[in-house]
């Protein structure tokens, strides 16, 4: 059975269809790549996933269970493990606090609790290896503001990881990075699925999703028009269209 299924998804903004009768399958210990240009519909099918966006059809299911109705807060409960394109850290915590904060999430119902009820020695030891996990580690007692971006994008995972999710959504946590950055941070990525962890990634570093990915899911204009293993899925003309435009396409053959 697979891990997440998404079954015929539609989302309207007003008139626009951010997503049109779009279906797809996580299955458990792989890398999905959900890729696309700008406007495709990746994030917003990401939002329905984990309930921020609800669609006006289809469903989303958890191994079989149907979470359509459930608010975000039960998702990530039942293990949905998310990292933002935009990190938003508490300043006023160091690294290893922070994902102290998300360690004791899962004692608690009540986040801003969670260091009291929870050890705290043992939430910081518990922090640390997640932090040790994404190559932080060195710079666990400093403030999000005196790390470099590459540092926060590898936080944000940490602070996922550390609710010990059954499947870690990432949207595009390479982006803004330089090639070397982008490769190293892959490279993890790629270390955490092979010790198990089941991941669906939202990138536009294709070479990179290429390298990493176990398969491809493209969404263009809403729809979804391509789905296999990298190295066939981003030889289709659908997908070099959809990325460079039919006229250059054509130019370039």
């Amino acid at each position: 059975m697979s891990l997440l299924e998404i079954r015929d998804i539609s989302v309207r903004f007003g008139g626009v269809h951010a997503l049109e009768q779009v279906s797809l399958n996580l299955n458990p210990g792989e890398i999905l790549g959900l890729i696309g240009p700008n406007g495709a519909g990746k994030t917003t099918m990401l939002r329905v996933i984990t309930g921020v966006v609800k669609a006006n059809h289809g469903e989303v299911k958890l191994e079989g269970e149907l979470l359509n109705n459930l608010p975000i807060h039960v998702r990530v409960r039942k293990g949905m493990g998310f990292a933002q394109q935009i990190m938003r850290p508490f300043r006023e915590m160091t690294l290893v606090e922070n994902v102290a904060l998300a360690a004791g999430f899962k004692h608690t119902q009540y986040p801003w609790l969670s260091l009291f009820r929870f050890e705290r020695n043992e939430a910081l030891r518990e922090s640390r290896k997640w932090l040790a996990k994404v190559g932080i580690e060195d710079v666990a007692d400093s403030f999000p503001e005196a790390v470099p971006l590459g540092y926060l994008k590898r936080l944000e995972v940490a602070r996922a990881l550390a609710i010990r999710p059954r499947m870690l959504l990432l949207d595009e946590p390479l982006a803004g990075l330089n090639q070397a950055e982008a490769s190293a941070f892959a490279d993890i990525l790629f270390e955490l699925n092979h010790q198990g962890q089941t991941i669906l990634l939202i990138e536009h570093n294709l070479a990179e999703v290429r390298r990493i990915c176990t398969r491809l899911v493209v969404l263009d204009n809403g729809q979804k028009i391509a789905e296999g293993y990298p190295e066939k899925v981003l030889m289709q003309s659908s997908v070099q269209e959809a990325y460079i435009g039919k006229g250059n396409l054509n130019a370039k053959n």
